[in-house]
C-alpha cells in the first residue's frame, strides 16, 4: 500500500513544548531567505473541479504507483459503491453530490502528489517551503505537509461533506427554495472593495432591527471566498442573493459580473454549523492507540484557509479546521501573504482542474516559469513532465 508517511517519531504530550520550538525553527527557516533556490509553495484545489475519469490517466501512466493509491481509497471509504468506481464511470450528477465530489478531488490531488513524489523522486520536505489549499483543498495540504494521514484526512472529507450535504437538504426542505454560491467578477481592487462595503451594508440594513448574525441560517446570505482583488463568492439562498444583487445595482451603483458555481451547496455559511460541529468531534478524537490525530508539528507551514497565515499550533489548528467549514475562505489574503510577506517565488498547483493555478497567477503576476520563479499546476502526467523540468531549470534562481 502507499500510504502517507508519518513523522518518524510522533510527539506525545509531555513533548508539546518541544514541538512547539521546533515549530518556531521551521517558521523562522522558512521566513529567511533560501541560499540555493527561490521559495516554493504548493496548493490544492477545492470543490467544482471533479469530473468523471479524473484519475484514469494516472492510472494508465504510473500503474505501479497509482493501482495502490485507488485501492487505499476504497478500502478506507468502505462504500457500497466504491468511490473510485464513481471516478472512473459514474455519472456526472453522480460524481457531483457533495459527499462524493469532496473526498473524490482530495483523494486525486494526494494520488497526484504521491506519483509526483515516488515516480520522480520529489523530495517534498526538501523542495517545497509551504503548502495551502483552497477550501476543501486544506485537507490535501494538511496531508501533504504531514498534519494528517492520508487516511485520516479521507475519513474527515467524507464524514463532513455527508453532513454538509444534509445541512443543504434541511436548508431547501425548510424554506423551499434553490441554495448555492454566486461568484461576482468586479474590474479592480477598488471596486471590489466597495462592494464588499455595500453587501454588508445591505446586510445589515435589510434585517433593521435585528442584526443580520441574529436572522435564521436561511434567511443569511454570507461571502465564502475572497479569492482574488476582483473575485468574490456569495452563499446562501439563490433568491436572496438574487435580491441582494438587484438592491447593489438600483442602490449601490454595482453591477459586477456574477456567475452561479456548479454545486447545490452554500458552503462557507451559518447552514454549515453541523458540520463545524462534526470536525470538532473529528479533530478531538484519540485513535486507538490513544494518539492525537493530529501530527504537530509538520514538515512545513501550512496556511489556515480562515486566517490567511500558517497555524501556530496543534490547538489552532482544530479551532480553525472546524471553523473553516462556516466561515470565509481567505485566498486573497494568504497569496498576499505569500507573496508580499514569504516571498515565495514558485507555486505548484496540485489536483485536478486549473481553477487554482489561474487565481494565483493573476495574484502574483506569473504564468509558467519566469526569472527566479512561476507558477504552474499539475493537472496531467504530461504536465507533470514539465512542471518537474521547469522546477529544475529553475532551482537556483534566486533573485
Amino acid at each position: 500500500m502507499a500510504t502517507a508517511v508519518r513523522p518518524a517519531a510522533r510527539l506525545s504530550r509531555r513533548c508539546m513544548q518541544c514541538g512547539e520550538r521546533q515549530q518556531m525553527r521551521w517558521m523562522s527557516s522558512v521566513q529567511d531567505a533560501p541560499s540555493k533556490r527561490p521559495k516554493t509553495a504548493i496548493f490544492f484545489p477545492g470543490q467544482g473541479v471533479q469530473r468523471v475519469g479524473m484519475c484514469t490517466p494516472w492510472l494508465e501512466a504510473f500503474p505501479a504507483t497509482a493501482r495502490p493509491i485507488l485501492e487505499e481509497i476504497d478500502e478506507t471509504l468502505k462504500l457500497a459503491r466504491p468511490l473510485t468506481r464513481i471516478i472512473e464511470s459514474g455519472t456526472n450528477a453522480e460524481l457531483t453530490q457533495t459527499e462524493n465530489a469532496q473526498p473524490a478531488i482530495m483523494a486525486t490531488s494526494i494520488l497526484i502528489l504521491r506519483i509526483l513524489e515516488q515516480e520522480f523522486h520529489f523530495n517534498t520536505a526538501e523542495r517545497v517551503d509551504i503548502t495551502l489549499g483552497h477550501s476543501l483543498g486544506e485537507f490535501a495540504a494538511l496531508v501533504a505537509g504531514r498534519y494528517l494521514t492520508f487516511p485520516t484526512a479521507l475519513k474527515m472529507v467524507r464524514r463532513r461533506a455527508e453532513v454538509m450535504s444534509q445541512c443543504s437538504a434541511a436548508a431547501s426542505s425548510q424554506d423551499g427554495g434553490e441554495f448555492g454560491m454566486v461568484a461576482l467578477v468586479c474590474e479592480s481592487e477598488g471596486h471590489m472593495q466597495a462592494l464588499v462595503h455595500g453587501i454588508h451594508e445591505f446586510l445589515a440594513l435589510g434585517s433593521k432591527v435585528d442584526s443580520h448574525d441574529h436572522l435564521p441560517a436561511v434567511q443569511q446570505v454570507a461571502i465564502a471566498n475572497l479569492n482574488s482583488k476582483n473575485q468574490i463568492v456569495l452563499s446562501g439562498s439563490i433568491t436572496r442573493i438574487n435580491t441582494l444583487l438587484a438592491n447593489l445595482r438600483q442602490f449601490g451603483g454595482h453591477d459586477p459580473r456574477h456567475v452561479r458555481l456548479k454545486c447545490d451547496s452554500p458552503f462557507h455559511s451559518l447552514l454549515m454549523k453541523p458540520a463545524q460541529e462534526t470536525m470538532k468531534r473529528l479533530l478531538y478524537q484519540e485513535t486507538e492507540n490513544e494518539e492525537d490525530v493530529v501530527d504537530w508539528p509538520g514538515i512545513m507551514p501550512c496556511i489556515s484557509n480562515v486566517s490567511g497565515k500558517p497555524f501556530e499550533s496543534r490547538a489552532q489548528l482544530k479551532d480553525l479546521l472546524a471553523r473553516s467549514c462556516v466561515e470565509t475562505v481567505q485566498w486573497w489574503k494568504s497569496i498576499k501573504y505569500l507573496h508580499g510577506q514569504e516571498g515565495i517565488r514558485r507555486y505548484v498547483g496540485i489536483g485536478p482542474g486549473k481553477v487554482g493555478r489561474n487565481l494565483v497567477g493573476k495574484e502574483v503576476g506569473m504564468k509558467g516559469a519566469v526569472k527566479g520563479g512561476g507558477v504552474w499546476g499539475i493537472t496531467s502526467p504530461k504536465e507533470m513532465e514539465e512542471v518537474v523540468r521547469a522546477l529544475d531549470d529553475t532551482e537556483h534562481e534566486v533573485e
